[in-house]
């Protein structure tokens, strides 16, 4: 279980995250849907370590953390993918840094390629791939860590809508599969109907949780 109490997150004047509270279930599939700007991708960033903030606690199967870091796996908006790299190597990134037998993980990503339908296309550099190749070679990455828990920030914004239906079915077969506590931030309603087992509507100014519900 992911717990978050009283988290405090300031740029200036501006309070974007006030004694902000959260509970995300094990092995469970919860959404945040809010309008954009309230504070949600600013929360992964906290979360992650990425931004400090102000107060608070983080807890992950009940050790207090400083902040998640190699606990979690992280996919922001923007796909981040390495230039100079293809795209098969930068979605073998993860194994490469821990030092895993490359061997094996390649099998794993070239398996996920395939279902993400990106078999064909693992030489390309991400300048020659179009903008929704980029985001699911992103989402093979971020599946390539072994961390439980996943945080996903708008994972499938810039896929074209008959793609992202496919993708929506496949990602909760994924999280299955592989075990996944999943965090994840979309806009898109159906989306969050579709995949999560818990939906939280998040406010503004600062960010809170409007209302909860259980699929």
């Amino acid at each position: 279980m992911l717990k978050v109490s009283d988290l405090c997150k300031r740029f200036g004047d501006l309070s974007v995250l006030e004694n902000f509270n959260l509970v995300v279930p094990r092995k469970g599939f919860t959404i945040l849907i809010g309008p954009s700007g309230c504070g949600k991708s600013t929360l992964f960033d906290v979360l992650t370590g990425i931004v400090p903030r102000e107060s608070g606690e983080i807890f992950w199967l009940e050790k207090k953390l400083q902040h998640l870091g190699k606990n979690a796996a992280y996919m922001q908006q923007k796909d981040l993918l390495l230039p100079w790299f293809n795209l098969l190597d930068n979605a073998l990134l993860p194994a490469t840094i821990a030092g895993k037998d490359l061997a094996t993980s390649k099998t794993k990503a070239q398996e996920l390629f395939r279902r993400l339908g990106l078999k064909g296309f693992e030489n390309y550099l991400p300048a020659e791939a179009s903008g929704g190749m980029r985001q699911r070679c992103a989402l093979v990455r971020t599946l390539m860590f072994e961390d439980e828990l996943v945080l996903l920030d708008e994972p499938l914004s810039a896929l074209d809508a008959i793609t992202r239906t496919s993708l929506q079915s496949l990602l909760l077969l994924l999280q299955s599969e592989f075990n996944k506590s999943i965090l994840m931030i979309t806009h898109n309603i159906d989306e969050a109907l579709m995949l999560a087992d818990e939906v939280l509507v998040m406010g503004r100014s600062p960010m809170r949780i409007l209302e909860q519900f259980n699929l």
